[in-house]
């Protein structure tokens, strides 16, 4: 009788239920069996234990991915949220028509195709002519091959993904920012408070459970990063990374051994170990986060 009286509700929740099993728990389970296996795709899948974890963890393409992916952390998350946070100061500093425009220019980028931004900055790095290097000349400066050069293609990764990013972060940042109380800053001002005093006792606290969401979602997406140094490149799935591996990433090296190497057993082990990485770094955000609450 229950069942009946339900059923209606339970067909309505039906459509999705069935996306969610055969587009994201399907995957995720199927991709778990492959990863202990052996599977180019077309033979049957042959069971090799935890070899395809081990060779990953011992392949030198997985410690060169894991360590330009911890600088490019290091490196773009503090810059990327230092950046969203000041533009976001900025915009608020407006009002009417003119914080309209400064938010819907700064967020432009991030509504961009990724092929479009990428084509833009490879313009912008192109040697010789490129516009980079054409100002570098006004100084004297000589040509520099930004995007086939190992010692400054991670850094100009950096700055395409804070270009990109920074849009995104700052209108989450300047929500937040319309949430404080004017009375704070009110107070702090006839109290003798200058403006960077205010920033840092009233803005940066006030900001903490968005700064939250803004690193924790910021490391994450960072970790999966693979589209702009893919585009940057010109990668393909046989030949990705570009100059000596300058730019390669867990994300790039998997789907390469994936449709370049036709190793699909590796490359789903591949996933679940940034997966594991993934998961760890989150939790980790989540306890410290606990932890400071409770202090």
């Amino acid at each position: 009788m229950s069942l009946r009286r339900h059923l209606p509700h339970y067909m309505m929740i039906a459509p999705f239920m069935v996306l969610f099993a055969a587009f994201f728990l399907y995957p995720i389970i199927s991709g778990f069996f492959y990863s202990f296996h052996d599977w180019n795709g077309a033979r049957p899948p042959e069971y090799v234990g935890v070899a395809n974890y081990t060779k990953i963890l011992h392949s030198r393409d997985f410690a060169t991915a894991m360590g330009n992916l911890a600088v490019y952390i290091a490196i773009t998350v503090p810059l990327g949220i230092l950046v969203a946070l000041g533009l976001a100061l900025l915009v608020d500093s407006f009002t009417g028509r003119w914080a309209n425009f400064f938010r819907n220019a700064y967020f432009m980028p991030v509504v961009l195709p990724a092929f479009l931004a990428a084509t833009i900055w490879r313009w912008i790095y192109a040697p010789n002519f490129g516009l980079l290097n054409v100002a570098l000349g006004w100084f004297g400066l000589g040509s520099i091959n930004f995007l086939n050069n190992s010692s400054t293609m991670l850094y100009s990764l950096i700055a395409v993904d804070v270009w990109v990013s920074a849009g995104f972060n700052m209108v989450i940042l300047l929500a937040g920012l319309k949430n404080i109380p004017t009375e704070l800053y009110e107070a702090a001002r006839l109290d003798g408070a200058n403006k960077w005093q205010q920033i840092v006792h009233i803005t940066v606290p006030m900001l903490a459970p968005v700064l939250f969401f803004v690193v924790t979602y910021s490391l994450i997406s960072a970790m999966q990063v693979f589209d702009k140094p893919w585009l940057l490149t010109g990668s393909s799935f046989t030949s990705y990374g570009g100059r000596r591996n300058a730019l390669l990433f867990p994300v790039m090296d998997m789907m390469g051994r994936a449709f370049g190497g036709v190793k699909f057993g590796e490359a789903a082990a591949y996933g679940f170990l940034l997966t594991l990485a993934i998961v760890t770094v989150t939790a980790l955000m989540f306890a410290l986060r606990s932890w400071s609450a409770r202090k």
